[in-house]
C-alpha cells in the first residue's frame, strides 16, 4: 500500500531533503534582505543541482513501488524549487545546462527476478512520462520519449556469481554427486562452508554489516525487515555500528512493529522500519503502533502511532541502554538451557520406563528420569521419562541395561548413522549435547527453579532435582525460595520483558540478557525471610490446586489472574478456573511479593 511505502520513503529520502530545502530558502531570504538577489538565487540553484544529482538505490526493488513513489515525491519537490527560482524572473533550466531535471536515471534498482526487474524499469519510465504530461502537457516532448536509463539491473543484490566451475575429486575427475560442502574454509573458524548464498555471504563478510551494500550508502539508508530485527540475536548485527565510543551509525527513524501485506503470498506479516545515517548527535523519531483498523474492502490496516523523540537503541527503544548491561559474576553459571536429547527415541512413556525396570532396579533411576518440557509446565504434564546415559560407555550400557540398549539401537542409532556429525555417530546412545555445565550447576541440589523459555506468562516454579528439564526450559540452579520470590516479582518481570525477545506475541526469556546481568537486591535477613515465605506459599499453592484439579493449567490460571488484576469480567469458564485455582489468592500473593521485593530494593 502506498501509505506503507511512504512511511519509509519520507524519512529516508524526502524529510531530510525538505530540511535542506528549508535551510536553502532561509539562506536565500537573508541574502535577498541584504539586497543580493544574484547570490540569493544561486543559493536555490545549488539546492536544485543537489536534487538533480542525488542517487537512490533500492537493492531489492521488486516491481519498483518504492522507486516510483520516491520519484513522484522528488518531482513534487523539484516543482517547488523551480517555482521559487523562476520567481526571480529567469528559468532554472537555463542555468543547469538546458534540461537537467529529476529523472529515472537517479533511481537505481537491483532485482533478482527478471520479470520484476523489467516491470520496475517500465513503471519508472511511465511514471516519469505521466509527470511530464501532467506538468507540461504535450509541449516540450522530444524523441525518443523515454531514454534507456539502464538504471534497473537484474542481479543479486549482494553477490556477483562467478560462472560454475566443475568440482574435481582427489584424482582430478569431475564429482558427479555432491554432499553440499565446498572446500572453501571460513576465514575465522577454518571450517568448511556450505555452498549456498547465505553461507557464501558468511564467508565473504565474516564481520557482518547491516548489509554488504550498505557500505556504499554515503548519506542514509532505510530498511524494511521482519520485526525480529529488534530481537536479541538479530540486533547483534546492528549493535556494533550503533554502540561504543565511536559509533558509525545513528538511527534517525524506527517503527519496531508494523503490519505489512505481502500481496505475492497473500499473507499478513509484521515488519520493522528503520532509517540510519552516519553517526551524529541527532535524536531519532520512534513510532509505536497504537491502533490498527482494516477498512472495509481493503487488506491493509490504517495505523495510528505514538511518537517519541530521543536516541534510538539497537533494540529499537528509547530509554535505558539495556543492551549495555554486562553479565554479573554473582550469576555466573547459575542459569542454563535444559537438556537436548536430539532424538525422540530417548523419550519414553511411564509404562515403558517401568517395563525397563524403573521401579525394581534402584540403579536405573539415575539414568531414566521424569522429563518436562514447556507444555508440561504450562499445560498438562505428559508424565514422560527421558533416558539419559551420560557417563556410561557403550559396553556398560549393554551390560547394565540390555533392554534400554536394544530400544536405543532400534530407535536412535539408525538416525545417528545418517548424521554427518562424527561425535553423534560415534556416541549414538548419548544425548545430542552432554550439558556438563548444567549437570555441574544442579549437582546435589534438592530442587531448582525453572521457567519456560517462550511463554505468554512469565512463571517461575520449583522442580524436583530428579526431573530432567527440556532445552526449551531455562533451569536456574538455586533452591532458595528467596530467589524464586525475586524472580517471580514484577521487578524482574519488567526487566525480562525489556531485555528479552518475542516469538510471535509470546515473550522469550533470554538467559544471557534476562538473568545473567540481573542484579538481586541487597536484602536484609528480615526482608529475605518475608520474600522466602511468600514464594514458598505461592509455589505450594499452585501445585496443590493443580493436584486437586487435573484439568487446571497454569496458562488458564494466569489468564484469569490477569483479568482479575485489570478488573475485567470473567466468563463462566473463567469463573470455574478462578474457583479451582483460587486465582484471587494467586493474585494476592503476587501483590504481596511485589511489595516485599520492592522494599528489598529500597
Amino acid at each position: 500500500p502506498r501509505r506503507y511505502v511512504e512511511r519509509l520513503v519520507l524519512p529516508t529520502v524526502l524529510e531530510p531533503l525538505r530540511r535542506e530545502w528549508t535551510a536553502a530558502q532561509a539562506a536565500a531570504a537573508r541574502l535577498l534582505d541584504e539586497n543580493k538577489p544574484k547570490e540569493s538565487r544561486a543559493e536555490l540553484l545549488r539546492f536544485l543541482t543537489r536534487l538533480t544529482s542525488l542517487r537512490i538505490l533500492d537493492p531489492a526493488c521488486g516491481s519498483g513501488n518504492f522507486l516510483y513513489v520516491t520519484l513522484e515525491h522528488l518531482k513534487r519537490l523539484e516543482g517547488e524549487v523551480l517555482a521559487a527560482i523562476n520567481s526571480y524572473g529567469q528559468t532554472a533550466v537555463l542555468d543547469l545546462g538546458g534540461g537537467t531535471t529529476v529523472s529515472p536515471r537517479q533511481l537505481l534498482g537491483l532485482e533478482l527476478n527478471p520479470r520484476a526487474a523489467a516491470i520496475a524499469d517500465v513503471v519508472l519510465k511511465i511514471g516519469y512520462l505521466q509527470w511530464h504530461l501532467r506538468t507540461n502537457g504535450m509541449s516540450e516532448l522530444r524523441e525518443p520519449l523515454l531514454d534507456e536509463y539502464e538504471n534497473i539491473r537484474q542481479q543479486d543484490a549482494a553477490l556477483q556469481h562467478d560462472p560454475p566451475v566443475p568440482r574435481l575429486d582427489a584424482s582430478g575427475q569431475p564429482v558427479t554427486r555432491w554432499d553440499g560442502i565446498t572446500t572453501k574454509l571460513h576465514p575465522a573458524t577454518g571450517q568448511p562452508v556450505p555452498d549456498d548464498t547465505a553461507q557464501t555471504l558468511v564467508y565473504d563478510y565474516p564481520n557482518p554489516t547491516p548489509a554488504p551494500w550498505q557500505e556504499t550508502a554515503t548519506e542514509r539508508f532505510g530498511f524494511i525487515t521482519t520485526n525480529s530485527l529488534k530481537q536479541t540475536f538479530n540486533r547483534r548485527v546492528m549493535q556494533p555500528f550503533l554502540d561504543g565510543e565511536n559509533p558509525k551509525l545513528t538511527l534517525t527513524f524506527a517503527i519496531p512493529d508494523h503490519p505489512w501485506v505481502d500481496s505475492a503470498e497473500g499473507a499478513a506479516v509484521r515488519i520493522a522500519m528503520t532509517v540510519a545515517e552516519p553517526a551524529t548527535t541527532t535524536n531519532g523519531r520512534l513510532l509505536t503502533v497504537l491502533t490498527e483498523d482494516v477498512p472495509k474492502g481493503e487488506e491493509a490496516s490504517e495505523v495510528t502511532f505514538a511518537e517519541e523523540v530521543g536516541r534510538i537503541l539497537p533494540d529499537l527503544t528509547i530509554g535505558a541502554e539495556l543492551d549495555s548491561a554486562k553479565a554479573l559474576k554473582a550469576n555466573e553459571g547459575l542459569s542454563n538451557r535444559g537438556f537436548e536429547p536430539g532424538n525422540s527415541g530417548f523419550i519414553i512413556q511411564k509404562e515403558q520406563a517401568e517395563s525397563f525396570g524403573l521401579k525394581k532396579d534402584s540403579g536405573l533411576s539415575a539414568y531414566v528420569r521424569a522429563y518436562r518440557n514447556g507444555r508440561d509446565l504450562t499445560d498438562k504434564p505428559r508424565n514422560v521419562y527421558a533416558i539419559d546415559l551420560f557417563g556410561l560407555n557403550e559396553s556398560e550400557v549393554l551390560e547394565k541395561f540390555p533392554n534400554i540398549y536394544q530400544h536405543l539401537l532400534q530407535t536412535v542409532k539408525p538416525e545417528r548413522e545418517q548424521n554427518r556429525d562424527v561425535r553423534l555417530k560415534t556416541y549414538w546412545w548419548l544425548h545430542r549435547r552432554s550439558r556438563e555445565d548444567l549437570r555441574k550447576a544442579l549437582f546435589e541440589l534438592p530442587r531448582f527453579i525453572a521457567t519456560v523459555e517462550t511463554a505468554k506468562h512469565r512463571i517461575f516454579q520449583f522442580l524436583d532435582a530428579e526431573i530432567l528439564p527440556d532445552n526449551k526450559l531455562v533451569a536456574i540452579a538455586l533452591d532458595d525460595a528467596y530467589h524464586l520470590g525475586i524472580l517471580s516479582s514484577r521487578t524482574h518481570i519488567v526487566w525480562v520483558l525489556a531485555t528479552g525477545s518475542t516469538l510471535e506475541d509470546r515473550p522469550v526469556y533470554v538467559k544471557t540478557k534476562s538473568f545473567d546481568p540481573f542484579p538481586f537486591p541487597d536484602a536484609s535477613p528480615t526482608q529475605q525471610t518475608r520474600i522466602r515465605a511468600l514464594a514458598e506459599q505461592l509455589d505450594a499453592h499452585r501445585k496443590r490446586q493443580q493436584a486437586q484439579h487435573a484439568k487446571l493449567t497454569l496458562t488458564d490460571l494466569y489468564n484469569v489472574v490477569e483479568k482479575l488484576k485489570t478488573g475485567e469480567a470473567l466468563s463462566a469458564k473463567e469463573q470455574l478456573i478462578n474457583q479451582q485455582g483460587l486465582a484471587s489468592v494467586v493474585l494476592s500473593l503476587h501483590q504481596q511479593l511485589d511489595a516485599a521485593v520492592s522494599d528489598a530494593y529500597g
